[in-house]
């Protein structure tokens, strides 16, 4: 078998998409981005959806720009899907996860198994965007739809079986969605039986790396690891032996932040802690936590725009670098700035409400949210701390946050951890590794992860003792408003 291949890696994020092409020689990789588009929801039937169609168009237009290639994979976020029939055709958009249908699901689905039992067969925090909640309202709403599917895919495995894969719902995405066990990797029997749901629905389940069709131009179509923190996490620079003193943050529109386990963690006190259990590539569990991350900054970015104020991002880290700091904080994952709109508004009614000075400018709110994040982050690496008895030193920070140098250098101080920020294309490059994996070019995700600590720009954050009493004091008054 040939130790050299080419890839084309589909990276999908909530607000944008793009494809690299990546070619390995047997010791050197290389990749270059040969398409960018936007993600941008529509509004059908009342819900909130995305956009397959214009998706699929943009799939096409980049497969025909790459040129040969051996095989292509797909990751994307968590939770969504999409619904096909017998004939394999969708039978509607899949709903966004920030749609308003799952608002009240949570108390309902708690009637039939309280959250403590749900969490301890599943091991995902309980979120209401978690697929299980999805399907309990499309159910409540929609009852012919759900009639009509053959079959559940996850986003990734929908937009490989429209390209002629077998269906399938890879295991790391799965593991997103509230009813995979990920003791065993299978569906959970209690709790899709206490919801009354039907495993033949699912597409089959199947590990990382799994080849589940081939294009008409020869090449194959790999199941990757389809969430996207789960490619990130599989493209983290770390040796092994520091793995236990090691967490990771995938960074961008969400942030999560965790650690690699041999085993799931699943009691009532990670439970309280909203800690997630997820299926790596690599068959270690990552154990995380999810955080609203830079959709807060993307969001109120476009508030501006429509006020008339077009910043750059950089102008807007700058501003926040102007202003006083330390001053008025929120909790990232309050239910307020879930949903799209006028984020910096909603920033300022929850200082108001909680007594805090209200930021007025662009640059106050950016520094607010910027000094938040860097806060819950230090709350979450204290509760992986708890849970698990490991004692953290190092701070990988991956995917597009590894550009925003001032949220590396408030986590560093505010956490007093080292921060190593990078690669900045941790997720495609994990998507390539895995690739390039079950192509046979590469024997591990460990030789994948050592070829990216030799090739990669990594930068590292030192924390300063000079502003440490300072945060801590932040910290202290950050903590009263979770």
């Amino acid at each position: 078998m040939s130790n050299t291949a080419t890839v084309l890696a589909f990276d999908f994020g909530a607000s944008s998409g793009r494809a690299i092409r990546a070619v390995y020689d047997g010791q050197n990789l290389t990749y270059e981005e040969i398409h960018r588009f936007e993600n941008v929801p529509i509004e059908k039937d009342g819900h909130l959806c995305w956009d397959v169609e214009t998706l699929l168009k943009e799939i096409h237009t980049a497969i025909q720009k790459a040129g040969t290639f051996d095989s292509l994979g797909f990751d994307t976020w968590g939770v969504d899907f999409g619904l096909l029939d017998t004939d394999g055709h969708l039978l509607a958009n899949p709903v966004h996860y920030r749609d308003v249908r799952t608002n009240g699901k949570l108390e309902q689905a708690a009637a039939r198994m309280p959250a403590e039992e749900l969490y301890a067969h599943t091991g995902n925090q309980i979120m209401a965007i978690n697929t299980l909640f999805q399907l309990l309202a499309l159910r409540e709403q929609d009852p012919e739809l759900l009639q009509k599917a053959e079959q559940i895919l996850f986003m990734p495995d929908l937009f490989a079986a429209l390209l002629g894969a077998e269906p399938v719902c890879e295991r790391s995405i799965a593991s997103t969605s509230q009813m995979l066990d990920p003791r065993t990797g299978q569906w959970s029997r209690e709790v899709l039986a206490a919801y009354g749901l039907n495993a033949n629905r699912f597409a089959p389940l199947v590990a990382s790396g799994t080849v589940t069709g081939t294009l008409a131009n020869g090449a194959k179509i790999i199941a990757v690891a389809g969430h996207d923190t789960q490619c990130a996490s599989a493209a983290m620079p770390c040796a092994e032996e520091d793995a236990e003193h090691t967490a990771f943050l995938s960074c961008g529109t969400w942030s999560l932040l965790g650690t690699e386990l041999d085993a799931p963690i699943l009691t009532a006190d990670s439970c309280q802690s909203g800690l997630s259990n997820e299926l790596g590539a690599n068959g270690k569990i990552n154990y995380l936590k999810n955080i609203i991350g830079l959709w807060l900054i993307q969001e109120s970015r476009r508030e501006y725009k429509r006020r008339g104020q077009a910043y750059s991002f950089a102008e807007l880290e700058q501003q926040a670098l102007a202003a006083e700091p330390l001053r008025s904080f929120i909790d990232p994952d309050a239910p307020e700035f879930v949903a799209p709109g006028d984020l910096p508004s909603r920033i300022q009614e929850f200082c108001r409400k909680t007594g805090q000075p209200i930021p007025e400018t662009a640059g106050a709110v950016m520094r607010c949210i910027y000094e938040s994040l860097a806060l819950k982050y230090r709350y979450a690496i204290e509760q992986l701390s708890a849970v698990t008895g490991r004692a953290f030193t190092t701070l990988h920070v991956l995917g597009g946050g590894t550009k925003d140098r001032l949220l590396c250098q408030m986590t560093a101080d505010c956490c007093g951890l080292t921060v190593k920020a990078g690669p900045v294309e941790a997720t495609a490059l994990g998507n390539i590794m895995i690739q390039l994996k079950a192509l046979g070019v590469l024997d591990s995700i460990t030789q994948g992860r050592r070829l990216i600590a030799e090739t990669e720009v990594i930068k590292t954050y030192t924390p300063s003792t000079q502003n440490y009493a300072e945060w801590n004091a932040a910290y202290d008054r950050f903590k009263t408003l979770l």
